[in-house]
């Protein structure tokens, strides 16, 4: 029969967990704070969402079949909503939700058929 923990062994076990968990959270905090004036992170707070808007075309686009014209159409036209929406709007998340909503109904709709 297995032995059961003592309630002091268990509180130190909570205790241990809770620290680790607490400093494992504080530090990307502490670690960014003299780096809030840095002029490198404010060009990239600046420049990343273009970046990562770039890497995210990249992606989706590095395996598509662009010799089947449904394939190509609805991921082109996908791309020029993300595009245009981002450039009218300037928000990334609603350009990249928008443009992922009209790939997924393209591709359920032309692509299906």
């Amino acid at each position: 029969m297995p032995s059961v923990p003592s309630t002091g062994y268990l509180i130190a076990a909570v205790a241990v967990a809770a620290a680790v968990t607490w400093a494992l959270r504080a530090v990307p905090f502490a670690a960014l704070a003299p780096l809030r004036e840095s002029p490198v992170l404010h060009y990239l707070s600046a420049h990343m969402p273009a970046g990562i808007m770039v890497v995210l075309v990249a992606y989706s686009v590095h395996n598509a079949d662009l010799r089947t014209p449904p394939h190509a159409a609805a991921l082109g036209i996908a791309l020029i909503v993300t595009v245009g929406l981002h450039l009218w709007r300037g928000n990334a998340l609603l350009s990249i939700l928008t443009g992922t909503a009209v790939h997924v109904a393209l591709a359920s709709t032309i692509l299906a058929a």
